[in-house]
């Protein structure tokens, strides 16, 4: 593992994590499912390995929920955070992603990138210049 140990928690602190090592593929995804949990225009996720994430505190508090058949989305059952995302088959097995909102931690991620721009809130606007994929990945 690297160095760098980035924290995050939930709204109501009951839950806690850390994701070692530096963390990878940060995308904004647009689809809805995204749009749905985050309650927002897109959702920001970064990776790490499966075995560089760990609950650090409440897990008890998490409800897990299947969104699709390969992946299932973790939440505070309190505050209601979405803290994890992960998938059980398809792109990049053994890895976990988590939003990038709930870390306490400082990051800045050199590579970014916007996904399932397909079906982006109608109302947004995209101003950057960072690269689009109307897929996954």
């Amino acid at each position: 593992m690297s160095e760098a140990v980035n924290q995050g928690s939930c709204l109501c602190g009951g839950v806690r994590y850390e994701a070692a090592g530096d963390i990878r593929a940060v995308s904004h995804c647009h689809c809805g499912m995204c749009r749905k949990a985050h309650g927002a225009a897109f959702a920001t996720y970064g990776g790490v390995p499966r075995e560089h994430f760990r609950f650090t505190a409440g897990e008890a508090q998490l409800n897990r929920y299947a969104s699709s058949a390969t992946v299932t989305r973790s939440f505070c059952s309190v505050c209601g955070s979405p803290l994890l995302w992960e998938r059980s088959d398809g792109p990049f097995p053994g890895w976990v992603a988590f939003p990038l909102g709930t870390l306490d931690t400082p990051v800045r991620p050199v590579k970014q990138k916007h996904i399932h721009v397909g079906s982006k809130a109608d109302w947004l606007s995209l101003c950057d210049d960072w690269p689009r994929h109307e897929g996954g990945g």
